[in-house]
């Protein structure tokens, strides 16, 4: 596949937005990708929405066009297929910043993982059926930087105008390989809003509350200074690593050093000093002072449940082995815990467990009532 490109429509005016969607309106199926800041700013955004129809790249510029409200019919839409590759981060981005819900997608890397390909990334997969190849060197810009060079501008809507392409050429595949309803039932519970994959709404430092080597003591200076770094990064707006890295940070608050000579040991450069040690050795002696932090109870699994768990694991990973597939495409995360934690009695209880999943039940079903034990498994 090989061709010269137009160049893609720029979109930062309504007018512009307008034509657009006038465009999409008579599409029925439609390319998505996005680019984000995360490793630029201490609040991630959405920096660039890239769609494609059959005739158009297009580069939206939200950071311009704050009001992108226009394009959430077209997510939801049932009659409109919208294909991605590695759907799962651009979807949560995209709820968060614009409460887009969605309909009818086709994700090309899921499509890659559960036909079993050992390498799924766009850039390969590209090369490997197109002879197409792409510079990820972008992929860690500053999106939000204007304006965009000709190189990132180029990288962005080739994320896009080859996904249909590409949507086309394992739809195929899936179908010869009898995998095509697995696909598109995992697409389909891809578009259901799950509350537990968007960030939690927990304080930064409860990230570290698990962690035996620190004592409470330990974990309650760290919090005082995982609050500083967080006021630090917000107003720098940098990732809170741009400020200081989480080890440094943990071995600081093991040692408590009193004095700003004492932070060189544990990491900190001299700049980082100059800038932040009166802050950091501040935070610290509030640690010292502070009450201390709790953690949060740990819940606690039965022997009887960690058995049926660890049986479940171990078969769908003999099975995945046996298809070519990782475990997960043979029975996705949610399903292993839900049964293990709520063992079916027989294969209509198995059905509404995954009830989202019936081709699954339908194939895996008597062998996962006689991993468990069930006497109605036949």
């Amino acid at each position: 596949m090989s061709e010269t490109l137009p160049p893609p429509v720029w979109v930062n005016t309504p007018l512009l937005l307008q034509k657009m969607i006038e465009d999409l309106a008579t599409q029925k199926c439609l390319a998505v990708d996005t680019e984000s800041n995360s490793l630029h700013a201490f609040r991630e955004q959405v920096c660039l929405v890239q769609i494609s129809s059959a005739t158009t790249d297009y580069l939206i510029d939200p950071l311009v066009l704050r009001d992108l409200s226009t394009l959430a019919p077209f997510f939801s839409d049932p009659k409109i297929e919208k294909i991605f590759h590695a759907a799962e981060y651009d979807l949560v981005c995209l709820r968060r910043d614009f409460g887009f819900s969605f309909a009818n997608l086709f994700d090309t890397m899921h499509a890659a993982r559960v036909l079993g390909y050992p390498a799924v990334g766009l850039d390969r997969l590209l090369n490997d059926k197109f002879k197409i190849q792409t510079d990820k060197r972008h992929q860690k810009a500053n999106w939000a930087a204007r304006p965009l060079t000709k190189e990132q501008i180029h990288y962005a809507r080739l994320d896009t105008h080859y996904l249909f392409g590409l949507r086309d050429v394992l739809e195929k595949e899936l179908f010869e390989k009898e995998r095509l309803t697995f696909a598109k039932e995992d697409f389909t519970r891809a578009c259901l809003f799950d509350e537990h994959k968007q960030k939690n709404n927990i304080e930064s430092w409860e990230r570290f509350a698990s962690r035996k080597d620190l004592s409470l003591r330990d974990l309650t200076i760290l919090a005082s200074l995982c609050r500083w770094r967080d006021h630090e990064a917000e107003k720098l707006n940098r990732p809170v690593y741009k400020v200081i890295m989480d080890d440094t940070l943990v071995a600081i608050s093991k040692n408590s050093p009193q004095h700003k000579v004492d932070l060189s040991g544990l990491g900190l450069s001299e700049k980082q000093i100059h800038l932040w040690g009166d802050g950091v050795l501040s935070a610290i002696r509030q640690g010292v002072a502070a009450p201390l932090v709790g953690r949060k109870q740990v819940n606690v699994r039965d022997d009887a449940f960690l058995r049926r768990l660890e049986k479940l694991k171990i078969w769908r990973k003999k099975t995945g082995l046996d298809m070519g597939v990782e475990s997960d495409v043979i029975l996705p995360k949610p399903y292993v815990s839900a049964i293990a934690e709520n063992p079916p009695k027989d294969i209509n209880e198995l059905a509404l467990i995954m009830k989202e999943t019936p081709s699954r039940v339908e194939k895996f079903g008597t062998q996962i009532l006689k991993i468990l034990g069930t006497n109605n498994a036949n």
